[in-house]
């Protein structure tokens, strides 16, 4: 068996995802269920929220790539970046998943820059919000500012909420 039974009742095939497999509610539902930094931080702090974050980061026509760049981890879970850079067969099940995501959105076949910008600015601003103090460089990080503003996490229920929100006025504009 290859497939996750998802939120909408619908099966995921991990080994060959297709874009009519692909479905926004249960991208909202898993993202919202889904903690940054392996649960690690301070406060639950969602991949739907960081994913909104992003979005309302770029400029608005990249505001819907913004919002899905870590769509694919709502079927995969977020895995570190550390450990996800020793796991190459689970990244190519990333890419493939991703592939299926972004043919469903029509969206380009990679990040584009801004949004992997935006996700950088967000992943500094998380660091200093929501991880517990540390002098450690994190080189990813080299010449990237965090946001003025501070995070402040919210549950489950609310970034579902907001992801959702976010969606309807990125595909309104």
């Amino acid at each position: 068996m290859s497939w996750i039974l998802t939120h909408s009742g619908k099966h995921f095939d991990l080994s060959d995802p297709q874009p009519d497999m692909v479905d926004v509610l249960d991208i909202a539902h898993g993202l919202s269920f889904c903690c940054r930094f392996a649960g690690q931080c301070s406060w639950f702090y969602s991949v739907a929220q960081h994913s909104v974050a992003v979005s309302e980061l770029v400029a608005p026509e990249l505001g819907l790539e913004g919002l899905l760049h870590d769509a694919a981890e709502a079927y995969i879970g977020d895995i570190t970046r550390p450990l996800k850079l020793l796991l190459p067969d689970f990244r190519a099940i990333e890419r493939r998943v991703d592939a299926a995501i972004r043919a469903a959105f029509d969206l380009p076949s990679s990040h584009s820059p801004e949004v992997a910008r935006a996700d950088q600015i967000l992943l500094a601003t998380e660091r200093r919000d929501l991880m517990p103090e540390d002098p450690t460089d994190w080189p990813i990080l080299n010449g990237i500012r965090p946001l003025e503003n501070r995070i402040h996490a919210c549950n489950q229920n609310l970034a579902k909420t907001k992801f959702l929100e976010r969606l309807v006025r990125v595909l309104q504009s």
